[in-house]
């Protein structure tokens, strides 16, 4: 699948997303956030050549999603794999920290 590149007003809950098959990329952040706009040539480019689900959801105060994961930071990346959480990156500054995290869909099991 490919990267998207608008973040979504509207997010699933919880719920919809820990129902999820497969790989889940979520990407929380804002289309005006200097942090989220620097990150995604990276993400871009650590995307290449994946075929993970990733969903970009706007995040901000009152937002149930972005707050059952303990978002505090933009932009979060969590890799979830059927409801569980594999790992993160927050404010990722290179494709390396990117890839290490997308290199858990290669194991699953190794989380």
């Amino acid at each position: 699948m490919p990267m998207n590149e608008n973040y979504s007003a509207s997010a699933p809950s919880r719920a919809e997303v820990d129902a999820f098959d497969g790989f889940t990329l979520l990407e929380f952040g804002t289309a005006w956030c200097g942090h989220c706009r620097v990150a995604q040539p990276l993400l871009a480019a650590a995307m290449t050549e994946r075929d993970i689900r990733h969903l970009k959801v706007e995040d901000g105060p009152g937002r149930a999603l972005g707050r059952s994961f303990r978002v505090k930071l933009w932009p979060t990346l969590i890799l979830m794999y059927q409801g569980e959480e594999l790992g993160r990156v927050v404010r990722p500054t290179s494709t390396r920290a990117i890839e290490d995290l997308l290199s858990h869909a290669d194991n699953p099991r190794a989380g």
